[in-house]
């Protein structure tokens, strides 16, 4: 007679059969981990996912084929001045261009207008976007690389070299910059007048001493943020296992910074310096705007919105477009950084 097992026991009641192997169908539904993937796949496949990063993308490829691409094969050039056709409205033609087209010749239009000197205003509005566009990407990689060298740098070492190096940033802080580049501006007028005099440095000549000097600005003062946030990301790597490895190995502190710290920083830094290129544009446009940008003819963004304050009243578009296409492109800028934040960041994996 089989015993009654009794119903407060804890002891399993187990058959032979229930130690076979598992059948090929259940291993494969007890396989609930996906495929291994590697760092930039993963991000790349979560930021295809993101629909305004991806549309963001987009725009700002179409704006740098406008900016770099189609003023090659523009009819009119930034700096040429039509006579006759000055404060022209959009596909307004001049008096001596309808002649023309009544002689059987091919006028192309134009589209956004002229100004009051009879300049294509569309082709001035693509290289004003191309001017800002350098100065966002310029800017963006000086700050990349010597806020990345001078954060890593700080935190490896530690002690009394990250306190004098973070003591020195905090001074950075407070040196107004407008002021800086005013003074550069000066300072620099007669040295660049005399290195553009030279055939290979002729380029110097048509930005002129204010853009330069923006530059040097940005190198000397906008990388501090951008040396805080690898500092903090290289505090906490520097004390993981891998570094500890390389160290015991032999490493140099120079390669343990440049082949471990910052290569595993590289999704933050991507993101930091997307985040920084529109912060860029907008402060070039800000002192173009007051009339520290790039020398005429050159245009930028922000002297063609200080140009166009004379006819704000008769022709305001002149002032609603390159303001318009600044906006567009610090907020498809803001928008991709973001997005890119999102896909690098291991804490919003799914």
């Amino acid at each position: 007679m089989e015993k009654k097992k009794n119903p407060l026991s804890f002891q399993l009641d187990l058959k032979p059969e229930d130690f076979l192997p598992a059948t090929q169908d259940e291993q494969q539904q007890l396989v609930v981990m996906r495929d291994s993937v590697s760092f930039w796949k993963d991000g790349l496949r979560r930021f295809r996912k993101n629909k305004v990063a991806m549309i963001s993308l987009v725009v700002i490829v179409i704006i740098m084929l406008l900016a770099f691409v189609v003023p090659a094969f523009y009819p009119y050039s930034y700096e040429q001045q039509i006579r006759g056709s000055e404060k022209l409205f959009p596909f307004e033609y001049s008096r001596t261009e309808l002649q023309r087209m009544e002689k059987g010749e091919s006028v192309f239009p134009h589209i956004c207008g002229t100004d009051r000197l009879g300049r294509d205003y569309a082709i001035r509005l693509m290289m004003g976007a191309r001017i800002s566009l350098l100065v966002g990407l310029v800017a963006s990689t000086l700050v990349l690389l010597i806020g990345s060298i001078y954060g890593a740098v700080s935190a490896f070492f530690g002690g009394w070299v990250d306190m004098i190096m973070m003591r020195i940033t905090d001074i950075i802080y407070t040196v107004p910059d407008i002021l800086i580049i005013i003074l550069l501006s000066i300072a620099l007028k007669g040295p660049l007048e005399n290195l553009a005099a030279l055939p290979a440095f002729g380029w110097l000549d048509r930005i002129g001493p204010n853009l330069v000097s923006i530059f040097v600005v940005f190198a000397l003062l906008y990388w501090v943020s951008m040396a805080r946030i690898v500092r903090s990301q290289v505090l906490t790597l520097k004390e993981s296992e891998y570094v500890t490895a390389a160290r015991a190995l032999g490493a140099s502190s120079g390669r343990i910074i440049k082949k471990h710290l910052l290569t595993n920083c590289i999704g933050t830094l991507i993101v930091t310096t997307t985040l920084q290129i529109p912060s860029s544009i907008f402060t070039e446009s800000f002192l173009s705007f007051l009339g520290l940008g790039a020398a005429a003819p050159m245009p930028s963004l922000g002297t063609l919105a200080t140009d166009a304050l004379n006819g704000l009243n008769s022709r305001p578009y002149l002032l609603f477009l390159p303001a318009l296409t600044i906006s567009i492109i610090i907020l498809s800028f803001n928008l991709l950084g973001d997005g890119l934040r999102d896909a690098f960041d291991p804490k919003l994996k799914d």
